[in-house]
């Protein structure tokens, strides 16, 4: 007997800690000016469950879900109710040779599923009822590697929290009570030299990753100089810990020379994942970046928030926000210079 029916409702919408599945699209798009593209975004998102459902009835087993991500530039056209607090343009991080740079996008939509062809369908609907509202800035889409391992040859999410401690990391509590159950969203879309990667001994890159390729087991911290990739993405405050939820996923093109990561975190706190970029990129201390930024650029960077399911699906009942003041300057809309706010 078929397992087709093993489940019978597709999985909720806005669920930041959906299954990993064996595809994924990331598509980032801005918001044209006016209100009637407003309005149309507006009732397009808020309906976003209505698109799931119709697509994802097909086969329930391939677990499609959308999370729909929310830039600080949209906001308040789509919306009267406050911003989240910490919600600003992506942070550009510029070291001594990488920069984190900040790129344009004003929604996300991550379309997870086991099938490509539902998340192709999803999408296509997806943009067939925004029309002309939105522009696509970047589709990526990705793929689970092995078992679920990076481009580069090594297993990716291993830090992930897990049971009780997920919600704890991703969802935003009493501390923000008007967006409460929603989270933050840092995505970023790296390409990697793989010729000049692939030319380092399996030692080598053992020590830029702070992991054992095979295994996977963990590597001594260094104490002093230059720490591994694993180390300076590992956040402490006060003996605490503070993690965040990556659903990264390997795109590429053989054919092309196309090899990369697109890297995407939800978290509770978007200091935590910012504290995590500066690390990578300007080091720790200064000058000692992330080792593994000499063979993967980072080509794209935005922050979104993703409200909770009932906040997104009440939207288009919500009074119409007042116009904004006044243009926003590209660097206002990129984050050009602005330093997100963290523990000391």
């Amino acid at each position: 007997m078929s397992n087709s029916f093993s489940r019978r409702v597709p999985i909720e919408a806005q669920k930041v800690d959906a299954p990993l599945t064996s595809s994924a699209t990331f598509l980032v798009v801005t918001v044209a000016e006016g209100a009637d593209a407003a309005d149309t975004v507006r009732d397009v998102i808020s309906g976003i469950d209505d698109i799931t459902k119709n697509v994802g009835f097909r086969d329930l087993d391939a677990q499609l879900s959308c999370t729909v991500g929310i830039g600080s530039r949209v906001w308040p056209r789509l919306t009267s109710r406050p911003a989240p607090v910490g919600l600003h343009p992506f942070t550009e991080f510029a070291g001594a040779k990488h920069t984190a740079r900040s790129t344009p996008g004003d929604l996300l939509f991550h379309i997870r599923a086991n099938r490509h062809d539902l998340a192709f369908e999803f999408e296509r609907q997806l943009l067939d009822a925004f029309g002309g509202a939105v522009t696509v800035v970047d589709e990526t889409t990705g793929f689970r590697y092995f078992d679920v391992r990076d481009l580069l040859g090594f297993v990716d999410g291993t830090a992930n929290p897990v049971g009780n401690a997920v919600a704890e990391s991703t969802l935003v509590g009493d501390e923000d009570h008007d967006n409460a159950g929603g989270s933050y969203v840092v995505v970023q879309k790296y390409l990697h030299d793989l010729d000049q990667w692939q030319a380092l001994t399996t030692e080598q890159q053992e020590s830029i990753i702070g992991r054992k390729k095979a295994d996977n087991v963990e590597l001594d911290d260094a104490d002093t100089g230059q720490k591994s990739h694993k180390t300076l993405s590992t956040i402490v405050v006060d003996g605490v810990e503070h993690d965040i939820l990556r659903d990264n996923m390997p795109f590429g093109s053989p054919g092309t020379s196309l090899f990369g990561t697109y890297f995407i975190g939800y978290s509770r706190h978007l200091w935590v994942t910012e504290k995590m970029l500066e690390r990578m990129f300007v080091g720790d201390p200064p000058g000692l970046y992330d080792r593994i930024l000499d063979f993967s650029e980072a080509v794209l960077g935005c922050t979104f928030f993703a409200p909770s399911a009932d906040f997104l699906g009440g939207l288009a009942d919500d009074p119409t926000p007042a116009p904004p003041t006044g243009p926003m300057s590209l660097d206002d809309y990129l984050g050009v210079g602005d330093a997100g706010s963290s523990p000391s």
